[in-house]
């Protein structure tokens, strides 16, 4: 479907993002927002607790016959292990704002030191728990082959600990500045829409401010001041509205209607207007002041040309759940050769604009001519309505 007031094609908006190059913005001030002690110590216990099932078997074997106190004195170690990690997670959110190669190094010193040291833990528990509680300890070796082996599997656990630690930081990071971004861009987007909107106020001035010249330099006074009323009546409700908000068609249309009946002092019964809008299409919800550019241009190249009357039509429908909002207007004879977009612009670039950023490439905006005719038509897909 097309949207259509005048013969020439519509430049392509197309925008982009520009990043500062070389510039890096840093969107978090305090990194240890992103590494909780709650997230911490919920790793920590995890992941421990899964090397004590993965290693229980063993240890059940280990210490059969001596009943399960010989394995829950066993099993206790962990707690030990946890706090070492926690102490690791503690080392972990203090150099969050170190180089990345010094943290590294710290990190993983770290990790070998806390394993050596509960591999010491092990050894003299074992051989506490030996003299003091079970003797049947006495026989678990404690000597530098099981101290190698089991500092190297405590390395490569408490390594495995920072590398969660790491891993949960940047998820937690890259999830915040994501939100961050689609803030920022709706911001921008919120910008945007703000300074279309109110980029018609003035454009729409201009026009109604010469209208009204002529009228009193044509010395007809009544008629001017009947404009200026409804046009300060309309520039109010305006200028009310909210720039980035969604309206239900059938509320826009009620401001061209206002906007209707101050050109129609203008232009007395050249101005011939029928709008056509089923109850669905006007409940759909599209940009405020978005279809009324397009009836002013309708107006300026059809009707304001012309000493004849010219008909405008407005016409709305659904079609597929796709909202197509189509104006045409006739041309006058004697101006047959006018090219659409022959003033300055602004209303047609500022629609498209509008599109753009609301709907991005998927709503369209369409202008071409057919005979003595031309049609602008808007489609926006996937419509939301008014309830």
């Amino acid at each position: 479907m097309q949207m259509l007031l005048a013969s020439d094609t519509l430049p392509a908006l197309r925008q982009s993002l520009a990043s500062k190059g070389g510039e890096v913005v840093t969107l978090i001030q305090d990194a240890r927002t992103d590494a909780p002690w709650r997230q911490g110590i919920l790793l920590t216990v995890s992941l421990w607790l899964f090397v004590l099932l993965i290693f229980l078997p063993p240890i059940i074997d280990r210490h059969r016959g001596e009943g399960w106190t010989g394995v829950a004195l066993d099993s206790s170690t962990i707690l030990v292990s946890i706090g070492f990690g926690l102490g690791l997670f503690a080392l972990f959110r203090a150099t969050l704002e170190w180089p990345q190669g010094m943290r590294a190094a710290v990190l993983l010193s770290a990790a070998a030191a806390v394993s050596i040291a509960q591999t010491v833990f092990d050894l003299l528990f074992t051989g506490w728990v030996a003299e003091n509680l079970q003797s049947a300890w006495s026989t678990l070796p404690r000597d530098l082959e099981r101290g190698y082996a089991a500092g190297f599997r405590y390395l490569l656990v408490f390594t495995l600990n920072l590398a969660l630690f790491q891993l949960s930081f940047a998820r937690r990071r890259q999830l915040l500045q994501e939100r961050q971004l689609v803030d920022a861009r709706s911001a921008a987007q919120q910008a945007q829409l703000t300074a279309l909107r109110y980029q018609l106020n003035p454009h729409f001035l201009f026009n109604a401010l010469n209208s009204i010249s002529a009228l009193i330099v044509t010395r007809r006074n009544e008629d001017a001041e009947r404009m200026t009323d409804k046009l300060s009546s309309f520039l109010r409700s305006s200028l009310a509205t909210d720039p980035g908000k969604l309206v239900p068609l059938e509320e826009e249309l009620d401001h061209i209607a206002d906007y209707l009946d101050i050109e129609a002092v203008r232009f007395g019964d050249r101005l011939d207007v029928s709008v056509e809008c089923a109850g669905e299409a006007g409940q759909a919800f599209v940009p405020g002041f978005l279809v009324q550019p397009l009836v002013e241009n309708a107006i300026k190249h059809g009707v304001a040309p012309s000493r004849d009357p010219i008909h405008i039509h407005i016409r709305a429908v659904v079609e597929e759940g796709n909202l197509c909002i189509t104006i045409e207007n006739g041309v006058p004879p004697q101006t047959t050769d006018l090219k659409f977009g022959g003033g300055t612009g602004v209303g047609l670039l500022n629609v498209e604009r509008r599109l753009h950023a609301v709907y991005g490439s998927a709503a369209t905006l369409t202008a071409k001519r057919f005979d003595s005719h031309y049609i602008a038509t808007i489609c926006i897909p996937e419509i939301n309505r008014a309830h």
